[in-house]
């Protein structure tokens, strides 16, 4: 069941977006090659709570960790380590977090150093695909029309759009309905309300879009361990307009990177 929220609802969700938002943005001058993922957790954690939150994925269905670390050909689900980060890796960092009863949740992926034009270029697409499928999240469209434009954006690219793992509605449970698939077509799926707020995620592969799960029983792959990025943001549907609850300014003032993505407020 879908459950929609009300004005005050997706108030208080922004804030714990925000947080996550901000939790991504410390962690972005963090990283570097020789840091571990592990000490990436440690500060996570302690960030998010010292700003009032709660870590949202800690202990989520036994997950051991704050922050999901998801490196190379990892897709999603990664485990924080104490290997350090290498010059030229990515990695993808998925951060919840769970303040005022309600959950905020996103992700990033991060150039290790300098990284190849291959790399940067699956990066660019993937974050690029996200900000499509977000301004097709309008009041008379569906769930699929969002799976569609971002399915055709990344294929007419060359990648692989992972179809077992998807993006979700977002509110007092991590995972609510409905849940939004990166593939799909035009004018199917449940339609879209004001109220709804989504967590719209690609996970996009550099080659296959299949995907293994690893003996660690969290870690997804790549089938064919090729690299993949995963960008994500909280979408509330405002008066039938996209409304971004997080956001990745934050990552950009720590990188000193241009603030040049669509702005839908």
């Amino acid at each position: 069941m879908v459950i929609l929220k009300n004005t005050d609802e997706i108030a208080l969700m922004r804030e714990s977006a925000q947080l996550v938002s901000k939790t991504l943005g410390m962690l972005a001058g963090e990283i570097a090659p020789g840091v571990t993922t592990l000490h990436l957790d440690t500060l996570a954690e302690a960030f998010i709570r010292d700003h009032g939150g709660v870590p949202g994925f800690l202990g989520m269905y036994g997950f051991p960790n704050s922050l999901c670390m998801s490196l190379n050909e990892q897709v999603v689900h990664g485990i924080p380590t104490d290997a350090p980060l290498q010059e030229g890796e990515i990695i993808s960092i998925d951060c919840g977090v769970l303040m005022n009863d309600f959950y905020g949740d996103h992700a990033y992926t991060f150039p290790v150093g300098e990284i190849d034009a291959e790399s940067q270029r699956l990066l660019d697409v993937t974050k690029a695909s996200l900000y499509l499928g977000i301004d097709a999240m309008r009041k008379g469209n569906r769930v699929g029309d969002i799976g569609y434009v971002i399915q055709k954006h990344c294929e007419d690219e060359g990648y692989g759009v992972v179809r077992e793992l998807v993006g979700h509605g977002l509110g007092r449970k991590l995972h609510e309905d409905p849940q939004v698939p990166n593939y799909g077509k035009r004018g199917s799926g449940k339609l879209l309300q004001d109220g709804m707020v989504l967590a719209i995620e690609p996970m996009i592969n550099m080659g296959t879009h299949r995907v293994r799960q690893l003996k660690d029983g969290w870690s997804i792959i790549t089938a064919d361990k090729q690299r993949s990025a995963h960008f994500e943001h909280d979408v509330a549907l405002v008066e039938g307009r996209p409304v971004m609850l997080s956001t990745f300014d934050y990552i950009y003032d720590a990188l000193g990177l241009p603030k040049e993505d669509p702005l839908f407020t």
